[in-house]
């Protein structure tokens, strides 16, 4: 099996070079194990990186000589932090779209994982968010740790839980979905077992000698089956999730058929009693001002698609996604967005419309009415899975 990068030997990465690739790949046992490899910035996507990635995964599918592949990030800060989103902001404020081949190759590349037909792992170790939870909800196996911060935080900067997120929200209680879609909160390992985003959860310090486990694996039957084992006690646990205590809760306020509007008049109505236990406040607080930040436009837009990907294929949603990206990012609240947060890091974004009243249902309907007929879109090429 080779590389953009060069040659790979069983165990050994391919060589030496001037200077160290954005992604590493070497073959263990028989398992390719692929790292991003942009620790400074908690191996956040470039365009560049999704491609080499979709290159060597299709090298995995093919090379018979691979039974599995495992994903992992390099450094001590996380998986991924998701899409290079200060690259994005500068070429959308440059003229043509340059920009759409980097949304469009990332969701094929997503949904050539959740359509591989090898195992796949991702150690969701640290940071795992945006673009990163695009990579890890396709594996097969979600391993997350204690130092797993997992997030889906677009509405913060005027976009939609992207990377197939309207699909695989979707696999836990529709509440729950529009809480972590909704307000981006950050979830730890445990958190993202009960919510159905990780497998396993493991001891951060075990996956120092992941290698060595690895390399000691028979492949006599069932690989997937295989894997998991490498993970069981006393390797996996179950410690405490914040989000057990926090469902009752979830469960009142995001009721599917309350608009966000209303979400938010109801915390802030219950916000004000005097009776309320101080974890019950901060949480409230805390999820009041969650959704009092983001993009209105942008939340009012997120429910409707969490709602619609409940009953599309993972193939529509990808396209529902890519057209409200495209909107967003056209004529959203996206460079607003990430001009607030990211760039000049006033935290006062000025959003259009500003209140989530003044947000209009023909407006809503615009962004998630796609730019282009179903022949002509992007990702018409995708399965129907």
């Amino acid at each position: 099996m080779t590389t953009p990068h060069g040659a790979l030997r069983d165990g050994t990465p391919d060589g030496t070079r001037d200077s160290t690739p954005d992604v590493l790949c070497r073959v263990l046992n028989r398992v390719a194990v692929i790292t991003l490899n942009r620790p400074a910035v908690a191996n956040a996507l470039s365009h560049g990186m999704v491609r080499t990635l979709a290159a060597l995964l299709e090298r995995c599918r093919d090379d018979d000589a691979i039974v599995a592949v495992v994903l992992r990030g390099a450094g001590d800060k996380g998986f991924c932090a998701g899409g290079d989103v200060r690259e994005l902001y500068r070429m959308t404020g440059e003229h043509g779209s340059e920009w759409l081949p980097c949304f469009v190759d990332e969701y094929r590349l997503d949904y050539l994982l959740h359509t591989f037909p090898k195992p796949v792992v991702a150690l969701m170790d640290g940071i795992t968010t945006g673009g990163g939870m695009g990579l890890a909800q396709g594996a097969a196996l979600r391993v997350a740790t204690e130092r797993s911060r997992i997030a889906m935080q677009q509405t913060r900067i005027g976009l939609v839980p992207d990377v197939g997120a309207t699909h695989f929200l979707a696999r836990m209680p529709v509440e729950l979905a529009l809480y972590v879609g909704l307000t981006g909160v950050t979830l730890s390992g445990a958190d993202a077992l009960v919510a159905q985003l990780a497998d396993r959860c493991v001891p951060s310090s075990w996956l120092r000698t992941f290698d060595a486990r690895l390399e000691r694996v028979k492949w006599d039957g069932d690989v997937l089956a295989a894997l998991r084992r490498v993970f069981e006690p006393p390797c996996n646990v179950v410690p405490h999730a914040a989000l057990d205590g926090q469902m009752a809760w979830i469960v009142r306020y995001f009721d599917k058929r309350s608009g966000v509007e209303r979400i938010a008049a109801t915390l802030r109505n219950d916000l004000a009693r005097d009776d309320l236990a101080r974890e019950h406040r901060q949480w409230l607080q805390a999820t009041l001002d969650a959704l009092a930040s983001h993009s209105p436009t942008m939340l009012c837009v997120t429910r409707e698609a969490l709602l619609r990907g409940r009953q599309s294929t993972l193939a529509e949603s990808f396209r529902m996604e890519l057209g409200i990206v495209s909107r967003a990012i056209g004529e959203g609240d996206f460079r607003e967005g990430v001009r607030a947060y990211l760039v000049d890091n006033d935290r006062k974004p000025r959003w259009a419309p500003m209140s989530l009243a003044e947000v209009q249902a023909e407006r809503v309907r615009h962004f998630l009415a796609s730019p282009w007929k179903p022949d002509a879109h992007p990702l018409a090429s995708l399965g129907d899975a």
